[in-house]
């Protein structure tokens, strides 16, 4: 399998400053229509998950906190409270609603933001299909029971290739210690990082352009199975079907569009206490590769590969 590297210099002009800026992962959307029934599967895995929050705009979540990113498992609790979809405007809420009527998964991939405001410029400069920015609050339970509240500021986009995945940058407004926590962040399986993002399509070379410029990456590899763009502790990987089954024995769920998706995530763990939790929840898995791989159709639509964390 050869390997080369692919070089986009047009993505790195128009970050601020003309520098170029790779942008990490700050979550995966999982969208599950039984939030209740995600939070024991994920506590099960030997992952500790946040209290249920509650947005305003009729969705709820609960997180699972890993070292710089995390798991958003992701319900509708009151559609009622959804405002109606305003031309021209990006509703998460309805975004969500529809992805759960046609099926379960990985249904938004986010990145971090400093600025939200500045990265959709940054993005409409590079001739990718952007939204207002949305600004939202919401509380959130801390480990002692006491609430504090969080506000964020949401810059969404759009993938014409990818329509049924969301795409958006999340900026934290509020201070640092008031959404991590360590309590939160302490996990029965040492889990402690998001590895690799997997995306499937039938021709990955297709998304370099505007996941390049979403990522703020303007070097990729490229070999005759996918395209690899690094993040800060890990990577997004866009693969072949075959491909998946080959490095992560990971089958792609037959719901998935057919033009792909998220297909499932990496996590960084320690493997001897993250096997002893999936033997004593009874939990099927399968080993490849020196990782435990779980597949989507028992996690709600996104495969796990469980690997060995670094450092």
């Amino acid at each position: 399998m050869r390997s080369r590297l692919l070089s986009f210099g047009s993505i790195s002009e128009v970050n601020s400053g003309g520098l170029a800026m790779v942008r990490g992962v700050d979550h995966i959307v999982l969208a599950v229509r039984d939030l209740d029934a995600a939070r024991a599967l994920y506590s099960a895995l030997g992952f500790t998950v946040t209290p249920t929050a509650f947005h305003p705009f009729g969705t709820k979540n609960a997180l699972v906190q890993l070292e710089g990113s995390y798991l958003e498992l992701l319900a509708v609790e009151d559609e009622t409270l959804m405002p109606p979809q305003a031309e021209g405007s990006f509703s998460f809420a309805r975004f969500n609603l529809a992805f759960l009527a046609r099926r379960q998964g990985a249904s938004m991939l986010v990145l971090r933001s400093g600025d939200a405001g500045a990265d959709l410029r940054d993005f409409a400069a590079l001739g990718l299909e952007t939204y207002p920015q949305f600004d939202f609050e919401r509380e959130a339970e801390q480990p002692d029971g006491s609430k504090k509240k969080l506000s964020f500021a949401n810059g969404f986009l759009r993938n014409p290739l990818m329509v049924d995945t969301g795409f958006f940058v999340c900026q934290h407004k509020h201070s640092r210690d008031v959404f991590w926590n360590k309590d939160y962040q302490s996990h029965k399986n040492g889990a402690r990082n998001l590895a690799s993002v997997l995306f499937v399509d039938h021709n990955p070379s297709d998304h370099h352009e505007f996941l390049g410029g979403f990522l703020g990456q303007r070097v990729m590899r490229s070999t005759s199975i996918g395209v690899t763009m690094e993040f800060d502790g890990g990577d997004l990987q866009v693969l072949t079907p075959s491909a998946h089954k080959a490095l992560y024995d990971l089958e792609v769920p037959h719901d998935l569009p057919e033009e792909g998706g998220i297909v499932g995530l990496r996590i960084g763990v320690d493997l001897e206490r993250a096997k002893a939790a999936l033997d004593k929840n009874d939990i099927p898995y399968s080993v490849h590769n020196g990782q435990f791989i779980v597949q989507a159709d028992i996690m709600a639509g996104v495969g796990l590969v469980l690997c060995e964390a670094s450092g």
